[in-house]
């Protein structure tokens, strides 16, 4: 039985505050493998990353974007994922170096900071995630626990070929039926192996884990990978350099080419567009871009 391709299922426990999310990533997880040639200790890293990101935007019902992003002084460099409000997923990291340990000992001293991006010119809020954990999920779910004062637990895998999640989240207090619902349900989720998380569809897994409470699951939002990277956001990166820088940059070859960090798409400007991005009123020009 295969599990539902790109998608988040949301769910509820009808007679406890308690609501969660499943999600399962496979071509969109693919689609930032294949982009770059990651050692597999980080692909497993970036892959929790990933599916922490989809599970936090859904719980947020953002507007714009969430970013997550890991700095490093190890051997891991960067970790970076961002996902938007129509979940949308794209992702990159750069590292040094051979890789072993857990993720503490990779990052060494470095920050964890969460963004949430309007984007529609508001000023986007910046939280820095304190690095207490041994995991991206217990790193997350403690920041979470803190800051929205919401007891929640994650549990992530990945692998080569997927990327999956848990989330769970105790909601403000009610008149509680079950007094024990919220120890009772996370007790059983952490009886949940990476392969099961990683292959059984939503369905399947809440059976095996819930059996004999209730639970509503909603209907499924699509994930999928999708770059915002373009040449008009390019062309501006290079307005802001400045005419004269870009002219010096040009001198020196016969071409500026710049490389998204997270598709890997290539832009390429010659004199005749550097001419035209600097030119009052003019479009930037069509030219050809390649992969």
């Amino acid at each position: 039985m295969k599990t539902q391709s790109d998608s988040l299922h949301r769910f509820l426990f009808e007679h406890a505050p308690i609501r969660g999310e499943l999600v399962h990533l496979d071509a969109s997880w693919r689609g930032v493998l294949e982009r770059r040639d990651y050692p597999p200790l980080l692909r497993q890293m970036l892959g929790e990353l990933c599916a922490a990101a989809v599970l936090l935007a859904a719980t947020l019902k953002l507007d714009g974007s969430l970013v997550l992003q890991i700095q490093g002084r190890g051997a891991i460099k960067l970790l970076v994922v961002e996902c938007s409000g129509d979940l949308k997923l794209r992702a990159t990291a750069k590292w040094e170096g051979p890789l072993h340990g857990g993720l503490p000992e990779l990052v060494g001293d470095g920050r964890f900071v969460i963004t949430l991006d309007p984007k529609n010119g508001k000023q986007a809020y910046q939280g820095v995630v304190a690095l207490e954990g041994e995991s991206v999920a217990e790193i997350l779910q403690n920041y979470m626990t803190r800051s929205e004062q919401l007891e929640t637990r994650l549990w992530l895998a990945a692998d080569d070929h997927a990327a999956s999640g848990m989330l769970l989240q105790k909601l403000p207090e009610q008149a509680e039926e079950d007094a024990d619902a919220w120890s009772r349900v996370a007790q059983l989720a952490d009886t949940l192996r990476d392969d099961e998380l990683l292959q059984l569809p939503a369905l399947e897994l809440l059976r095996r884990l819930y059996h004999e409470e209730t639970v509503r699951l909603f209907e499924v939002q699509p994930v999928s990978f999708g770059c915002t990277c373009s040449r008009d956001s390019v062309a501006q990166m290079l307005r802001m350099l400045g005419e004269e820088e870009v002219e010096t940059l040009l001198s020196e070859r016969q071409t500026i080419e710049v490389h998204c960090e997270f598709c890997n798409h290539r832009y390429e400007f010659d004199k005749v567009d550097a001419a035209q991005l600097f030119a009052a009123a003019v479009p930037v020009a069509a030219s050809e871009t390649h992969h």
